[in-house]
């Protein structure tokens, strides 16, 4: 099957063309955005260079020719900037285990005591009480890990940023002078 550019021409702006190849010149361009620039600046139809037929376009960017096709008729439906960008998704592919409440419980029983017979709290009682308490159905270690790592919590430990750390006099350094002097040479001299 035959792919034909009747339909959707690029035809770019002087404009256009010259920010589509400034944001090929940069150096911290995202690489989607980056080959979705080259394709527009190879399909255009004023292209100085002459224009290219999209095998062509699709040999030189390394896609197949239907995603030049894709990206030429988004460009000619929406214009330069929508073509670029990614389209972010509406609704994550997986729900997150802990939404603000939830983190908000794991915060509180982080900060409480640890139960009877332990002196802090590991992340496998967090887990075995957060699935008891029903504040989730099931979690496994690492996510209780990272949503405390993300809120900056420890597991119950004085030392923590849940607690208020004391500043003191014992906390303060304490400056000496040193005890040798350094007024001798150190060095032999090679006379």
């Amino acid at each position: 099957m035959r792919v034909t550019n009747e339909k959707f021409r690029v035809h770019l702006s002087r404009k256009q063309r010259e920010d589509l190849e400034a944001l090929c010149r940069q150096q911290r361009t995202p690489a989607s955005k980056l080959r979705r620039a080259r394709i527009l600046l190879m399909a255009d139809e004023g292209c100085p260079a002459g224009h290219r037929s999209d095998v062509e376009i699709a040999e030189a960017v390394g896609l197949c020719t239907r995603q030049i096709v894709r990206i030429r008729q988004k460009f000619v439906r929406e214009g330069v900037a929508p073509t670029l960008a990614r389209k972010q998704r509406a609704i994550p592919p997986r729900q997150p285990t802990f939404d603000g409440k939830a983190e908000a419980k794991l915060v509180a029983l982080c900060c409480s005591t640890p139960p009877e017979g332990h002196q802090r709290w590991t992340l496998s009682l967090l887990v075995d009480e957060l699935c008891r308490l029903q504040v989730v159905a099931s979690v496994c270690p690492e996510t209780v890990r990272k949503c405390l790592k993300k809120i900056a919590s420890s597991r119950g430990v004085a030392s923590g940023s849940a607690f208020r750390k004391e500043i003191g006099p014992g906390s303060w350094p304490i400056w000496r002078k040193p005890s040798t002097s350094t007024a001798r040479r150190t060095t032999k001299s090679i006379r």
